[in-house]
């Protein structure tokens, strides 16, 4: 886990080279271009960028028009804004009539930093996971958003892609292949398996190294499709370790690990423990101190599989 690179990054250098192989991709944005990375796409195609400026529900609207047309618009924005602002317009005109349109929404999360809680969306995965025909992913790294921004491009309908700003390590293995709605077992584990996405990936690889230190073996999912999400690998998961930790920078409410819960609660229950943010919006700070603030951090995750051990059941 040495390189690091951030998502948003990653997502524009692959649109880029989307913008290569197909025609029809374009890229709109609301006067973020720089963050959102996209200006490496308007710079090589010009006349297939849009800057849409500061309005952001416009943009929206005009990306649903580009797909009904033909085109596979990326429209891309921070993603307090994609989700918040724009929900009405996600909503009926994108995923009710299940468009072909990819929202690349960046800043995500606490990692946002000293932008602070208007900036810092940790209830987007719930708003966009409620929305019917929408596809949620949170890529972990780099190699997996530019696989992630070509998975979208290649399948019909709305996506949403959460990328973050700070630069993260790269977790996934060398000749990783992405596959929507497939988890990936990033470490094998009997004792407790710890489900994560985007940037706790990294932290769950972390806490799991501290837990085999006590002889506790972690099995590490990254499961980053959290809709659909893969049911087939969380029963798998929950069978043979009895004990599930979730890990996310996203609010406990509505994300990764109410999802994990709703389909253990229903197929296979075992003792869990969501890691993520407990019902508070962010703040202020640097990215490390914030993860540190909100208990997203590997030691958090050790201590949550430690407290699921402790109450699992006999064999």
């Amino acid at each position: 886990m040495n390189a690091r690179e951030a998502t948003r990054a990653s997502y524009g250098a692959a649109l880029v080279e989307l913008g290569r192989q197909d025609p029809r991709v374009v890229v709109l944005d609301a006067d973020l271009s720089k963050s959102t990375y996209t200006s490496l796409f308007a710079r090589e195609f010009p006349h297939r960028h849009f800057n849409m400026g500061i309005a952001e529900q416009n943009m929206m609207g005009v990306a649903a028009g580009l797909a009904s047309a033909g085109k596979i618009p990326f429209a891309s924005t921070f993603a307090v804004f994609a989700t918040g602002r724009c929900f009405d317009q996600l909503r009926v005109s994108i995923c009710y009539p299940a468009l072909n349109v990819k929202i690349g929404a960046s800043h995500a999360g606490i990692t946002v930093g000293e932008d602070g809680a208007s900036h810092q969306a940790v209830e987007d995965l719930a708003l966009m996971c409620a929305l019917p025909n929408m596809t949620v992913v949170v890529p972990a790294d780099g190699p997996e958003t530019r696989q992630a921004v070509f998975a979208a491009a290649a399948q019909a309908g709305p996506w949403y892609l959460r990328l973050g700003r700070p630069p993260v390590p790269v977790v996934t293995p060398p000749g990783y292949r992405f596959q929507v709605g497939r988890g990936c077992v990033l470490r094998e584990g009997s004792d407790v398996a710890i489900i994560a996405c985007g940037v706790m990936v990294a932290e769950a690889l972390a806490a799991a190294g501290e837990l085999d230190r006590e002889g506790i073996r972690a099995a590490v999912v990254n499961m980053s499709t959290i809709k659909p999400l893969d049911v087939d690998l969380l029963v798998r998961m929950a069978r043979e370790c009895r004990a599930v930790v979730t890990a996310e920078e996203h609010s406990v409410v509505g994300g990764l690990g109410a999802a994990v819960a709703a389909v253990l609660g229903e197929e296979y229950p075992v003792p869990l423990r969501r890691v993520g943010i407990q019902d508070r919006f962010g703040q202020s700070g640097k990215p490390e101190d914030l993860m540190a603030e909100y208990g997203l951090t590997a030691a958090e995750v050790a201590r949550a599989a430690r407290a699921v051990i402790s109450r699992k059941r006999p064999r």
